[in-house]
């Protein structure tokens, strides 16, 4: 059986719902070979590490919502694992990551280009998909996969002369990861007939989750190790990406409000300081331990609380227990 990161706190909602995830694991390993010998084990390698398929459990969930599972619903539950996976490919060639879910990086083990065409083969695996489910699924995706690519350029280009760095990074979580995870959420509800306006609010909590979720992972990767990311910690510091809790520093730069530790780590963030482990190392200890951290952590929070509140004219039921749950576990994973 798939593990799931998602608890959904009911028997038998679990007793109906795992083994339809179990069919899209399943589908979705098929989904990753059949190209030829040579291409398959590139296409499989991010698949095969594993993961927490919440963004298929979500379709799943939320299809509970309207008629319940059907074909369609778990055709469009694995292409969203697929785009999510291409996402990966092209997100660990720019960030240079040399691991990914504990293993290393498709790059690190066949190169840019591999991992650059092999993410864009996965692409066009889950639009075949979609294109079996309409031309409404269609154009979804085709949005999902324009914020996808929008978030990623903002994030490489940074905030324009004047823009809040603070606002510009929300925008970049809400494209890069909020899009997918909306339209996960989004897809339950359109392929089991539970409606225009569930799929839209579903939607909206779906988009807020995935913010607070990249918000978390912002706190998390200062303050657990490798083995249990399966990514490096300080990466996108190394790279010279800042996170919420770096973020926050420079904007207390710019009011005047920053003290001298913060300062001092300002200084030390700049990429070239930080090419050794060691240095690397120091600074992540050093930003974990700064207040920054608390306020990024309260950011995330905040942004979970909203996303229970899209979901509250929801009648009570199982499946809406399941997504608060889920919500308040991105907050307990912090503690």
């Amino acid at each position: 059986m798939t593990t799931a990161m998602l608890p959904l706190g009911d028997a038998e909602l679990e007793a109906r719902l795992y083994p339809h995830l179990d069919e899209v694991e399943e589908r979705l390993r098929e989904a990753v070979v059949g190209a030829d010998a040579l291409v398959d084990p590139p296409s499989a390698h991010l698949a095969s590490a594993g993961g927490k398929r919440l963004r298929p459990l979500l379709t799943l969930l939320t299809a509970e919502l309207g008629d319940g599972q059907n074909d369609g619903v778990r055709s469009a539950a694995v292409a969203v694992e697929l785009t999510h996976l291409a996402t990966l490919y092209h997100d660990d060639v720019m960030d240079s990551a040399p691991l990914r879910r504990g293993a290393p990086a498709a790059h690190e083990v066949w190169g840019n280009s591999v991992a650059i065409l092999t993410g864009d083969l996965l692409f066009a695996r889950a639009s075949r998909l979609v294109a079996s489910l309409g031309a409404d699924a269609v154009r979804v995706h085709a949005e999902t996969f324009e914020r996808l690519c929008l978030g990623q350029l903002h994030e490489t280009m940074g905030p324009t002369d004047g823009q809040d760095p603070v606002e510009h990074h929300l925008r970049v979580l809400a494209d890069k990861t909020g899009s997918l995870i909306a339209t996960s959420a989004r897809y339950g509800a359109a392929f089991s007939g539970a409606g225009q306006e569930l799929a839209d609010l579903l939607a909206r909590y779906g988009e807020k989750v995935g913010v607070a979720f990249q918000l978390a992972d912002d706190v998390i990767d200062l303050s657990a190790d490798a083995a249990t990311t399966g990514k490096t910690p300080g990466t996108d510091l190394r790279e010279g990406v800042d996170t919420m809790p770096v973020l926050l520093l420079r904007q207390r730069a710019e009011n005047g409000s920053l003290d001298a530790t913060g300062a001092d780590l300002l200084d030390r963030l700049r990429v070239e300081e930080l090419a050794s482990d060691e240095k690397l190392r120091a600074v992540v200890a050093d930003l974990r331990a700064h207040e920054v951290v608390a306020e990024a952590r309260a950011l995330a929070e905040r942004w979970a609380h909203d996303a229970v509140a899209e979901i509250a004219p929801l009648p009570a039921s199982p499946v809406k227990d399941a997504l608060e749950a889920f919500a308040r576990l991105l907050v307990d994973r912090l503690a």
